[in-house]
């Protein structure tokens, strides 16, 4: 849309995003502008004459033709006006006008304005008045204004509502009647609050209109079996839909009411009655007229399964976008396109709208994949009960988003996290798309339920649109690890992993028992112990004679046991046990584990199917057998099994490898141990020596030379001085001379160092010497140096104060412009360049946290007195890490740090190498107004 050209800006089209409201549907924020002075009219009408009265402070029937030319008509600077719009009309609109001390119209400087909402009635309580606060909040900071002032009438209890539960800093008064608001527009922690958990509830309802819906079409069944669109109608009625269920094909004869049973029509809007959710299954071509039509009849959600779109090319990527976009105008969320489906087992809804032509049983896990065929493998394995993994839950939901093109992982998260149904996630990712967003939802969501992530390495898929990375694949899945992700390798590792999740209690630490029929069983399974960093005890070998009860006595005698937190056993079969014998191992096992609970137990089995099964028992995740007629069959009517546990039971999980089963107890282990710390993640510590505005204004006076540089020595050490990080300083000697004047200078004894980039932090290439004790000793080193290495030009020799021997480390900080600010430490050398033993966390890390990092990489031992070395000073490295983190969060200017090498010597430390970079920071829009992504 295009603005007058009396105006002083061009149209602000980065104001524009689409919004998901309070109950889950969408709408439109934009700027208003002259063109739509039809619309603005329209909306008005509509509008009661008691919120009209509540806006104006007096009846106000109609606008005058002056009020359309004011509301229509701003310059985006001083007087702005934003629409939320639905189906490209008006829903709710607010302006701001800048004004003076005395409250005339005023422009910059002045930094306060008037602001004001209309809301139609209709649209009343989905919180369409706190989304437009936040995006003409997040305007009028952009145009230089820092508070609000609002007046409302006693009586308008919603407006009041609104402003005073947004969470800025505010001001209350009342004057004449009426209640007037000042509020800063300062984000605070608190308003940030209340925009995530705005935003949880709002996504989590998008989501669960799509997963729970009282009415579904299917758009584009063929009038003869076969074709995805038959079989998805097929799907979901034999599942046993609870509720109403539509076939919806254009090409229907009009006197053909029905396919199959189910309610026929030529169109969506022909069908009599509310349709939540729409299941789109024709070609490409007719997909808009599709969702024109589902648009019109108030459809909340679509399952576009429909190929053709960004995975085929950029005329299909177009096609994607502006699917999304004419989705978004009425309100719609989508899953797809390119999707393989939904799922939901819950008793009251039972929806298989996907491509899978079996539902699985009911249970606790929560499944996303973003790939189709890796969703096909993900139900298969859960399905299987013998020969892999034994299937000892079932699922709650299932999610393939296809191309992802609008609902993705982070909005399934929002729905899993207050999920009663769903006790752990599983997630295949192939890409993350917003990873700030998800760390933060997973550290959240991992707080109260495990979340098991497998992610695909590289680049992202067609289709998929994601932020650009600058973090290696390791940083980012450290950084997961660092948030409460269970991060694994495989599929396989995350059925093993989320099954042992779904039915045993988290162990309180890493000690294992480990008992069975198998003495070399027990050694490979306490090997794999030791290979995992858990802590075996010694197996206890049962012989092959041991019977059910012997199993029964000895694994309640580990569960008892308080030196063990978990117990492994290990089971292989006797000569002619069948399947009685394999059910009553079974029950011993079960019965043991349910008089002693509170520790996890595990089964390895080999060539014991029918062990397998029995453990699996009546809660495995086997397709639920179903009526012809969709009903599930009554537990009579099921093909029986060897055993059946009681509903509820915590069910054993058995595992056909003892690798497999420690590994899945392993990453059980860590995450319990990150719960344990979660609790008390330590603080961000304050100190009184850091001159935080002296570094903001030296940071503001090198960037105004530019955009973006890294800065020279002396701005390195100033800049870093100012947070308490001392860099021993090292002078140029460009000559034998000057460098006998930098030693006589800094102090014997020094050391002489090449800093060319070849050279640089490579002692190993013998560019470096080492406590030179005098001038005769440098001046000998400084000509080995040239003999070795070419001349001093091609050297760039600096002396250098010695620092006390100790162990070298590397510190960096960074500003990532997809994940945030990442700081690493490591190992100088080998260790971080060739092994990669870095560790990471997110910024602001606190105390705990710097702790952590240091003893988390592989060679931690060296700093803690190895083999009888001194150990050295990892406080004075922890408060190091602590200052470098403060220094990039408080100024998000420093986009990179980098120290090299930091010595920790056994009584402090030596900084002998810094490097700073400086620009204008990336965007966070973790911090601005809610919006869905634009792709």
């Amino acid at each position: 849309m295009q603005q007058t050209s009396s105006d002083r800006h061009e149209y602000p089209a980065h104001w524009e995003a689409d919004v998901v409201l309070r109950d889950g549907g969408t709408a439109r924020v934009r700027p208003i502008t002259a063109d739509d002075a039809e619309r603005l009219v329209s909306f008005y009408e509509q509008v009661s004459d008691e919120s009209k009265y509540y806006r104006f402070f007096a009846p106000y029937p109609r606008l005058s033709a002056k009020d359309v030319h004011r509301f229509t008509h701003h310059d985006f600077v001083d007087r702005v006006g934003l629409a939320a719009t639905v189906g490209g009309e008006f829903i709710a609109t607010v302006r701001y006008d800048r004004i003076s001390a005395d409250g005339r119209a005023a422009s910059a400087p002045a930094d306060e304005a008037e602001v004001a909402f209309l809301v139609q009635d209709a649209h009343q309580g989905r919180g369409v008045a706190s989304a437009l606060l936040e995006h003409i909040a997040a305007v009028a900071r952009e145009r230089g204004i820092r508070r609000f002032a609002a007046e409302v009438l006693p009586a308008n209890n919603k407006m009041i509502k609104v402003f005073t539960d947004a969470g800025y800093t505010q001001k209350r008064s009342f004057e004449d009647g009426v209640v007037r608001l000042e509020f800063d527009l300062e984000p605070t922690d608190r308003s940030l609050a209340v925009q995530r958990a705005r935003e949880q509830r709002a996504e989590a309802r998008s989501v669960r209109r799509l997963l729970v819906p009282g009415s579904v079409a299917v758009v584009g069944v063929g009038r003869t079996p076969g074709g995805v669109g038959r079989s998805v109608l097929d799907n979901i009625r034999d599942a046993g839909f609870t509720g109403s269920l539509y076939a919806v094909n254009k090409a229907l004869p009009e006197e053909q009411k029905d396919l199959d049973g189910v309610p026929a029509y030529r169109s969506v809007r022909d069908i009599d009655g509310p349709v939540d959710l729409v299941v789109v299954a024709v070609p490409v071509e007719h997909v808009p007229e599709v969702v024109t039509e589902c648009g019109e009849h108030g459809v909340q959600g679509l399952v576009v399964v429909t190929a053709g779109y960004a995975e085929s090319g950029p005329e299909g990527r177009e096609r994607q976008r502006e699917l999304v976009r004419h989705a978004r105008t009425y309100g719609m969320r989508i899953i797809g396109p390119n999707a393989f489906g939904v799922i939901n087992t819950a008793a009251d809804v039972r929806l298989n709208a996907s491509l899978a032509p079996e539902m699985p049983r009911p249970g606790r896990i929560g499944l996303f994949a973003q790939s189709g065929a890796i969703g096909i493998a993900l139900l298969s394995r859960l399905h299987r009960r013998g020969g892999g993994v034994t299937g000892v839950t079932g699922v709650s939901t299932f999610v393939s988003s296809g191309n992802r093109a609008d609902v993705s992982g982070n909005d399934v998260l929002q729905y899993w996290y207050d999920d009663p149904d769903t006790d752990v996630a599983l997630m295949y990712l192939e890409s993350i798309g917003n990873p700030r967003k998800f760390t933060r939802l997973a550290r959240r969501t991992a707080a109260a339920k495990p979340l098991v992530v497998v992610q695909g390495a590289g680049s992202a898929p067609q289709g998929h649109a994601v932020r650009a990375t600058r973090l290696p694949h390791a940083t980012v899945s450290a950084l997961l690890r660092q948030a409460g992700v269970i991060r694994v390798e495989t599929i396989t590792e995350l059925v093993d992993t989320g099954l042992l999740l779904a039915r045993q209690p988290l162990p309180g630490g890493a000690r294992v028992a480990i008992l069975g029929n198998s003495e070399s069983l027990g050694l490979l399974t306490y090997d794999a112990c030791l290979s995992e960093g858990l802590r075996p005890l010694v197996p206890l070998d049962l012989t092959t004679a041991a019977t059910a009860a012997d199993f029964h006595r000895a694994l309640s005698e580990a569960l008892a046991d308080e030196t063990c937190d978990a117990v492994v056993v290990t089971a292989i079969p006797a000569v002619g046990e069948g399947p009685a014998e394999d059910a009553a191992l079974a029950e011993a096992l079960r019965s043991a584990a349910e008089e002693v609970p509170g520790k996890p137990v595990l089964v390895v089995h080999v060539e014991l199917g029918g062990l397998a099964e029995a453990l699996s028992a009546a809660m495995s995740t086997a397709p639920q057998a179903v009526s012809k007629r969709g009903d599930p069959q009554r537990p009579a009517e099921r093909p029986p099994t060897a055993a059946q546990a009681p509903e509820g039971a915590g069910l054993i999980p058995a595992y056909p490898a003892a690798e497999r089963a420690v590994r899945a107890l392993a990453e059980a282990v860590k995450y319990a141990q990150w719960r344990r710390e979660a609790v008390d993640p330590g603080r961000v510590p304050e100190y009184e020596d850091i001159d935080e505005k002296g570094a903001a204004g030296l940071i503001g006076g090198l960037l105004a030379r530019g955009q973006g540089l890294t800065l020279g020595v002396d701005e390195t050490c100033d800049l870093l001085g100012k947070y308490g990080v001392d860099v021993h300083r090292a002078l140029p000697a460009p000559t034998p001379e000057d460098a006998a004047e930098a030693a006589r200078t800094l102090g014997y004894p020094v050391a002489l160092k090449a800093t060319a980039p070849h050279l640089r932090h490579r002692a190993d290439l013998g560019g470096v010497r080492l406590d030179l004790a005098d001038e005769d000793q440098l001046l000998r080193a400084y000509a080995e140096l040239g003999e070795l290495f070419g001349t001093p030009e091609e050297l760039r020799p600096v002396v250098q104060r010695m620092a006390p021997r100790g162990v070298d480390t590397v510190v960096r900080a960074v500003i990532d412009p997809a994940a945030g600010a990442v700081l690493s430490f490591g190992l100088a050398g080998a260790a971080s360049q060739l092994l990669g033993d870095t560790a990471h966390r997110l910024i602001p890390v606190t105390d705990r946290e710097a702790a952590s990092l240091i003893r988390s990489i592989r060679t931690a031992p060296l700093l803690f007195g190895w083999r009888g070395s001194t150990p050295v000073d990892t406080p004075a490295l922890e408060e190091l890490m602590l200052r470098v983190s403060r220094l990039v969060d408080d100024h998000p200017e420093v986009v990179a740090v980098a120290l090299e090498p930091v010595v920790v010597a056994a009584h402090g430390l030596s900084v002998l190498g810094a490097s700073v970079r400086v620009a204008p920071p990336p965007v966070r829009d973790d911090l601005g107004p809610r919006t869905l992504p634009v792709y």
